[in-house]
């Protein structure tokens, strides 16, 4: 479903970092999408048909091997886009974006869009910033992944789906935290058992509350920090 009314602000954060004359240009030619958990928004290697900046819930982009296993290996929320290949003049993209929590965002047409980085080189240089920090992001995770015990890499997971959420209740299940964190899904009730205990969380099926965010973070490897400094450092905190 989207909105035909016309867009005049937006709770996107890269968009509203535009100057004022530009979002005033941009935003006309974006419409608002209501953006369902499941959906997917780009097909691996498919050409993508249309660039999301999103304004509430998140979005994963997804890596899949060739069993069929699948990984996160970023999320993108209301302080990005989905589409960024484009950015770099490239039409498809390696992994696949999937709507993981409820939400909407601003969507426009890939030939308006690369029309748009044409005529504003303001949006382009931003977006070029932003294609630099989801780098990060990603190599980041892979190297979180690889090297930090479940319990520090849930509770970072948990604190960057915290940032991207309106609220301290986080729709997620067992099948997403496994995917999301690389592992089954008994240990994901093992690792979040422990922060429970600890009074950290709240875990029930389907929904995580965050009770206390400063012992979150305490919990937290250092990779959710550095990806957060490298963030602020690029686009501003």
């Amino acid at each position: 479903m989207s909105s035909a009314a016309p867009i005049q602000t937006t709770r996107n954060r890269l968009l509203a970092a535009l100057p004022p004359p530009d979002l005033a240009a941009v935003l006309p030619k974006m419409r608002r999408v209501q953006l369902t958990v499941r959906d997917s928004l780009i097909v691996p290697e498919k050409p993508i048909e249309a660039v999301y900046f999103v304004e509430s819930g998140w979005v994963s982009l997804v890596s899949t091997l060739e069993d069929g296993a699948q990984a996160e290996v970023g999320l993108v929320g209301r302080e990005g886009m989905v589409g960024a290949p484009l950015i770099v003049g490239v039409e498809s993209a390696f992994e696949e974006a999937f709507v993981q929590a409820d939400g909407c965002g601003l969507q426009i047409q890939t030939r308006a869009f690369n029309e748009l980085l044409q005529q504003t080189p303001a949006l382009q240089t931003l977006l070029y910033r932003y294609s630099e920090a989801m780098r990060s992001q990603t190599t980041q995770t892979a190297a979180c992944n690889g090297r930090h015990p479940l319990e520090q890499r849930l509770a970072r997971w948990l604190l960057m789906a915290h940032d991207r959420a309106d609220g301290d209740e986080l729709p997620v299940t067992q099948e997403f935290l496994g995917l999301m964190l690389c592992v089954y899904r008994p240990t994901i009730t093992v690792a979040a058992g422990i922060l429970q205990r600890a009074g950290i969380i709240r875990y029930s099926r389907g929904h995580v509350e965050v009770l206390d965010r400063a012992a979150l973070e305490a919990t937290s490897c250092d990779c959710y920090g550095t990806v957060k400094r490298r963030f602020d450092h690029l686009l501003g905190g």
